[in-house]
């Protein structure tokens, strides 16, 4: 089943049950959606994007290995698997659309190359790095200190999660004590997950009460918990939660922090094979398209604004190796 078909059915059953009819709306006519009754906002949905358009930068474009550049392709990988609004299909079924569709193609502009998107499962997203078909992915991958072994990073998004409460909640997440006998919902075997788990335990350490946690799989079950009451909050990727404040506008960001939890900032970067020689175009193409402002206009496009870097870093310090 398509993302696409997947929205739809979300958005069908949130109607079905009276709690989006109020709150929000798709206009099939003009392919946006948006909260119920604003009329100046929206989320393109349509596979006409009127995508945002670099400029080839020739002192950047010199820094792409010559066999790229007489190819004159940039074959960058995606995952499949991505939502909303990362990547995925338009309103024909048909389109891919997203974030990192529009970052990737403004990072090709400046390089003076042409975008060869190409969607794979997510483990093959570095098969396909470690044979050299691709050279780079930008699909939302971590900078991790293991990955770091194998793979050279130019860092485009900071990797942040991100609370979501029912609007008007008038509650702020900003550490452990705030979630204190909240009920929150998280999906099972998430890095989240452990962060919710660790700040429910400093609180009874602390006296403080613990954390309901309940488990949801499927994004149509926790919105439904959300607007029932069932619980106070759900603790998920701060892309999806933004996407959903901004299409559906029943509920609120009330809090966020690093996908990687306490002591590290994650980060999220353009990949590419180690001394593939093209990290430092990559970094050069981002910190370009940051100063002329087209990357602020596409993460504003997609409700990332919290989620942008001043600059890209090459390499950072990633998430720590996991203990076996």
């Amino acid at each position: 089943m398509s993302v696409r078909r997947t929205l739809v059915i979300a958005l069908a059953t949130l109607t079905a049950t009276g709690l989006l009819t109020a709150c929000g709306s798709s206009d099939a006519a003009t392919d946006v959606i948006r909260p119920e009754g604003q009329k100046d906002t929206g989320i393109n949905i349509g596979p006409d994007q009127k995508r945002i358009r670099g400029e080839k930068v020739d002192s950047i474009a010199a820094k792409v290995p010559e066999a790229i550049r007489e190819r004159g392709t940039l074959r960058l990988g995606a995952s499949a698997d991505a939502s909303p609004p990362l990547g995925f299909y338009a309103t024909d079924d048909k389109t891919r659309i997203g974030s990192e569709i529009d970052l990737a193609t403004l990072i090709a502009d400046t390089l003076g190359l042409k975008p060869d998107l190409q969607e794979v499962s997510w483990e093959n997203l570095f098969v396909g790095l470690d044979s050299s078909k691709f050279d780079g992915v930008l699909s939302n991958v971590t900078v991790t200190e293991e990955r770091k072994e194998k793979y050279d990073f130019a860092t485009y998004r900071l990797d942040n999660l991100a609370f979501e409460a029912k609007k008007g909640s008038g509650w702020k997440v900003k550490a452990p004590e705030d979630v204190a006998g909240k009920t929150i919902a998280v999906a099972s075997g998430t890095n989240q997950e452990k962060i919710l788990v660790d700040w429910s335990e400093q609180n009874t350490d602390a006296g403080r009460k613990a954390v309901e946690i309940k488990y949801f799989q499927k994004d149509t079950d926790y919105y439904l918990a959300l607007q029932s009451g069932r619980i106070d909050a759900y603790l998920g990727p701060s892309p999806s939660a933004n996407y959903h404040v901004a299409s559906a506008g029943q509920s609120e960001i009330i809090g966020t922090l690093s996908g990687a939890g306490d002591g590290v900032q994650g980060k999220i970067a353009a990949t590419t094979k180690k001394d593939s020689g093209l990290v430092e175009a990559y970094g050069a193409a981002i910190d370009h398209i940051i100063q002329d402002g087209s990357y602020a206009e596409v993460l504003k496009r997609w409700g990332l604004t919290n989620e942008a870097v001043e600059k890209s870093e090459i390499n950072p310090p990633g998430l720590p190796k996991t203990e076996n």
